[in-house]
């Protein structure tokens, strides 16, 4: 079962970075093409930002997420404890350590991320560390690495990535429409027009397609493989109880990297079972764990 997940993470990972690939060198092109009306040069430059953007997801987007959402070093001196639960965790399950990452923040929360478990990071929130007992920190810990482990983390910190990118050069076309000189050309005008109305749509269409690649059953699989590694599905169950009941949203939280989180720490926006929703209700999850034999 994992490594069937491993296996379709990766190809949905691939498949991702391909297309973010060609979107972003079509863009460059057509950009330089209008900028240098010479099509050797367009292509040149559309190929070259292309890999360069692409590799530089791939190798940064773990520390792009930790910057967006605030995150420090959670050293052994300040967090004994959580990093003693780790690293013994780490030991049953024979995978390399992650690095600890906390938010100070109290609303209860945590996430993975990294591109393979040899460079992984597990953060969590402040809150969490106060208001659950060491068996229930070992569960939502046992939880992100259970993530590290299936590929998750390499599949939803990929995609958060490549669709901020892409929002972010919709919103930069968008703003030229705005401040172009009326006097320019009305070919080169129009293309410009055409490519961000086409980036305006694929905007949306791009998130929307992160959170239907970050499988809500992805959580659900993560939960079951916590249980075998803490082999003590109270400390879970009884994390998710607290996390169900915490109304504190996350100051720092965005739409970008919601759907890392373990609990939708976008708390006023939740909808409960939706469709498109990355997070599955933490109710079914705490039935689903109490099921488990």
């Amino acid at each position: 079962m994992i490594l069937k997940s491993v296996r379709q993470n990766k190809f949905k990972t691939c498949l991702i970075v391909t297309l973010f690939f060609i979107i972003i060198g079509l863009f460059i092109y057509f950009l330089s093409l209008w900028l240098f009306e010479s099509t050797y040069i367009a292509v040149i430059i559309g190929v070259l930002v292309s890999i360069l953007m692409s590799i530089g997801s791939y190798y940064n987007s773990d520390k792009i997420v930790l910057k967006l959402n605030h995150a420090r070093k959670a050293t052994r001196e300040e967090f004994l404890q959580l990093n003693v639960i780790l690293e013994s965790l780490c030991i049953g399950a024979n995978m390399p350590v992650p690095k600890l990452y906390v938010i100070d923040d109290e609303a209860l929360n945590a996430f993975a991320t990294g591109r393979n478990p040899k460079n992984s990071i597990i953060c969590i929130t402040t809150g969490l560390l106060n208001k659950l007992d060491k068996y229930e920190l070992e569960g939502v810990i046992a939880h992100e690495l259970s993530h590290i482990r299936n590929y998750d983390i390499l599949l939803a910190t990929i995609t958060v990535v490549m669709v901020g990118f892409v929002v972010i050069i919709s919103d930069l076309v968008t703003h030229s429409f705005i401040y172009r000189n009326s006097d320019n050309d009305n070919k080169a005008s129009a293309v410009i027009m055409l490519i961000g109305l086409i980036f305006i749509v694929l905007a949306p269409i791009f998130a929307e397609l992160m959170k239907l690649a970050i499988s809500r059953n992805r959580e659900y699989l993560a939960d079951a493989k916590a249980i075998e590694l803490t082999r003590n599905k109270e400390g879970l169950i009884n994390a998710l109880k607290k996390l169900s009941t915490d109304d504190n949203e996350l100051n720092n939280v965005n739409k970008a990297t919601a759907s890392l989180y373990i609990v939708n720490p976008l708390k006023k926006k939740k909808v409960r079972n939706s469709l498109w929703s990355t997070h599955p209700d933490i109710q079914n999850r705490i039935i689903a764990l109490e099921n488990i034999k």
